[in-house]
Order: structure tokens, then C-alpha cells, then sequence
């Protein structure tokens, strides 16, 4: 569910540069996303998470443009292979409702930066973090140099993820489509790189 189906990663390179990277097709999801605001809305989406085993995750955070400038993560992001949820925690003002998924050790969450992005949750609201995954832990002891996200999926999926709206207000009262858009893209590309990097993984 893609502008551009991803074509499966050859055997080399095993690192990219920013120009290869540009010259490759936009990939984005384009399938369901389910927009969740309320903690009552986040609930009812946790306990249809909670029947899988492997989503991918990030989180958005409004970025700070001032010295001693903080914000709290507003967006989680979670992937199944058919959906994408989009939490809004800046808005619920809680994590509550995300508690059984992000402490349930039976449920993969892959992605990558991951450990930051939970560190920064953690600080907004004490949980005890199980079944995260860093995807460039993996990726790494198969020979890819590059870390970050979208080399990852430059080499992985040979797509390139657009990054127009990652600097934009993720605490803002409605989000556009944009945003929306690259949230849920972000969140899938996070699950679609760790199949990839397993399936390479196991293949040798």
C-alpha cells in the first residue's frame, strides 16, 4: 500500500549517500489510518493491538527552535501490516490507555531512534518499557552502515521517504494531511524494515 511499491533490497551497497537517496521513488503508506484523540478512542484501538505480535513504532514530538525549549512527545505511532494508528497524546494527556501495549513483552515494537523516543515517553509518564526493538541494531550485524530511517529504507525497502512535514507543530489542535501522512508512513516504513532485516536475517 504504497505510492511506489518497494522492490526487494539487493545484496549491495551496503551504505547510501543523501544524493542516492534522493534519486530513488517516494514511497508512502497509503492505506487506513485510524486518528485516535480521546483516551476512550485510544482504549478501544489498544485492545485491537493487543491481538498482534509485531508493530512498528515512532513517535513525533513538536520541535524546539529556542534555548532551554522543551516539549513532551505529542504523537505515537503504531503499524500493523493493514493499519496505522496515530495516538495523539498531547491531546489525551495520558499514556494509560497505551500502558498494556508498551509494557506488554509479547508484542514487538520495532523501530528506529527507538530507544530515545521511549526514554522521552518515560519522562512524560513512568511505565516499564518491554519489547522494543532497535531496527539498526539488526540491520548493522547484517553490514548496513547507515542507521537513520530513511537511508535504511533507501537501502532496504529502494524507496525514499518524504520528509516535508518533520519539522511541523505535532501538538497543533488538528493536523493536516501532510502530517498525517508522514506519521503513518514513518510508523509503517518502521515495521516494513524490520520484516526485511529478519528475513535477511534468517537467510543466512
Amino acid at each position: 500500500m504504497a505510492e511506489t511499491k518497494p522492490t526487494e533490497a539487493t545484496a549491495s551497497p551496503r551504505k547510501i549517500s543523501k544524493a542516492e537517496i534522493n534519486e530513488l521513488p517516494l514511497i508512502a503508506w497509503d492505506g487506513p489510518i485510524e486518528l485516535l484523540t480521546t483516551p476512550e478512542e485510544m482504549e478501544a484501538a489498544v485492545k485491537k493491538l493487543l491481538r498482534e505480535t509485531h508493530l512498528g513504532f515512532d513517535t513525533e514530538t513538536r520541535p524546539c527552535f529556542r534555548k532551554g525549549e522543551y516539549y513532551p512527545p505529542a504523537l505515537i505511532q503504531l503499524a500493523t501490516a493493514s493499519c496505522v494508528y496515530l495516538f495523539r497524546i498531547c491531546l489525551a494527556e495520558t499514556l494509560a490507555p497505551l500502558r498494556p501495549l508498551l509494557e506488554s513483552n509479547s508484542i514487538l515494537k520495532s523501530g528506529v531512534g527507538i530507544k530515545e523516543d521511549v526514554r522521552e515517553l518515560v519522562k512524560m509518564e513512568s511505565f516499564k518499557p518491554e519489547g522494543f526493538v532497535e531496527i539498526s541494531d539488526l540491520t548493522v550485524k547484517l553490514g548496513y552502515e547507515n542507521r537513520g530511517l530513511r537511508a535504511l529504507a533507501g537501502l532496504l525497502l529502494e524507496g525514499r521517504i518524504s520528509k516535508a512535514a518533520q519539522v511541523s507543530n505535532w501538538a497543533r489542535k488538528e493536523l493536516d494531511s501532510k502530517q498525517i501522512r508522514y506519521a503513518a508512513t514513518d510508523a509503517w516504513i518502521s515495521r516494513e524494515l524490520y520484516v526485511r532485516a529478519k528475513a535477511e536475517s534468517l537467510a543466512k
